[in-house]
């Protein structure tokens, strides 16, 4: 476990925290006033490796050879010119900080990234991580990677869980949750909608199944599998045969048919290393779901009963009705699809370049 103290006096600026992946939905910007809970499990931090925040510079100043070498194979809105190498944080786990309201412009129900870091060190005052509450936006803090320093925490170590172990231990991700929307004029405003989680990770897994693909049609399995993934799939896939095989992989899991083209496998919740099958599905294409999310396509809960509370005996489950189904069809967060697509070296082929200058198109289709 670690501590991070400010780089300026030394000051401690958080609670002990094991690091862990970071979340598909970390930079996820979800409908339009929508209130998003807490990104980070208390306790927790995750690290983004490439640059993010002020500074931004829009695609017409940047040299492709540049982009190329940041691991951008196609246009995008804008490129930060920040440092690689930010922390986040659940908003709870800050120790000796200060807000600095004056850097919180730009907002419209909360705090956003604003003009710059809008917490400083309450010791010294050094700017030191970014505070993000604001509307369809998941609440969390940004430590500025060049203002903090990181120091392990003696005899604190988190133990790496086995694939086994996250079986039993790991928590799986509901496809469904309730959404509230900030500040209705009828009161509180919340229906039952596919989790903003699952759209996220679908879509980086989406610009993976595209990837694999070759240009030719993808199957998934049937059900829940299915119903993120198909419709996307056959809408953006021509008819070309042979068709691909995607199958479902991963610890629990019968192995993969050996006519398995594609693997559909978990990220490891702490390190966020692939699971990779042993041959021979060794050479399909693996295609990255986080822990949660997978768990719940691969061992569905179609009734989750919950621990009675009050004076009720130990054991006692609550036998309340299970989560109403969403009203519309799923669809994938365009946004994460776009931020993954566009780090595939196959991007540079023209018919997947296609789909990403058709981005909107599919939008209004409603597949995104």
């Amino acid at each position: 476990m670690f501590v991070f103290v400010c780089a300026g006096c030394g000051a401690r600026l958080t609670n002990p925290l094991s690091q862990v992946e970071l979340p598909a939905h970390a930079h996820q910007k979800y409908g339009n006033g929508i209130q998003l809970p807490v990104l980070m499990e208390s306790g927790t931090f995750a690290v983004e490796p490439e640059p993010w925040g002020h500074p931004w510079r829009r695609w017409e100043e940047v040299d492709p050879d540049e982009a190329a070498a940041r691991g951008i194979h196609a246009p995008v809105h804008a490129l930060s010119e920040g440092p690689p190498g930010s922390i986040v944080i659940a908003p709870g786990d800050t120790r000796g900080t200060v807000l600095v309201p004056e850097q919180a412009g730009g907002y419209c129900c909360g705090l956003d990234w604003g003009d710059g870091p809008n917490m400083a060190c309450e010791a010294c005052g050094l700017p030191v991580a970014n505070r993000i509450d604001d509307c369809s936006l998941w609440q969390a803090v940004w430590l500025a990677p060049d203002a903090v320093h990181r120091l392990p925490v003696d005899d604190a170590d988190t133990a790496i869980l086995s694939w086994a172990e996250l079986l039993v231990e790991g928590k799986a991700t509901p496809p469904s949750v309730p959404i509230t929307r900030w500040g209705s004029l009828l009161g509180l405003d919340h229906w039952w909608s596919w989790n903003p989680q699952w759209e996220a990770a679908a879509g980086r897994a989406l610009a993976h199944l595209l990837a694999a693909s070759d240009g030719r049609q993808v199957t998934v399995p049937h059900g829940l599998v299915a119903e993120v993934f198909q419709r996307a799939l056959d809408a953006l896939l021509p008819a070309v045969q042979p068709v691909r095989r995607a199958v479902l992989a991963g610890p629990g899991l019968p192995a993969p048919d050996t006519d398995a083209d594609i693997v559909i496998v978990p990220t490891h919740p702490q390190t966020g290393e692939l699971w990779s099958p042993a041959d021979p599905a060794a050479s399909a294409y693996p295609v990255p779901l986080p822990f949660g999310v997978w768990m719940w396509m691969a061992f569905p809960e179609p009734h989750l009963h919950l621990p009675a509370s009050g004076t009720m005996p130990d054991g006692v489950l609550r036998d309340d009705p299970p989560a109403p189904r969403p009203h519309r069809l799923f669809r994938v967060d365009s946004g994460t699809f776009q931020h993954t697509l566009v780090r595939l070296p196959a991007v540079r082929s023209s018919w997947l370049r296609k789909v990403l200058e058709n981005l909107m198109h599919h939008m209004h289709a409603g597949l995104f």
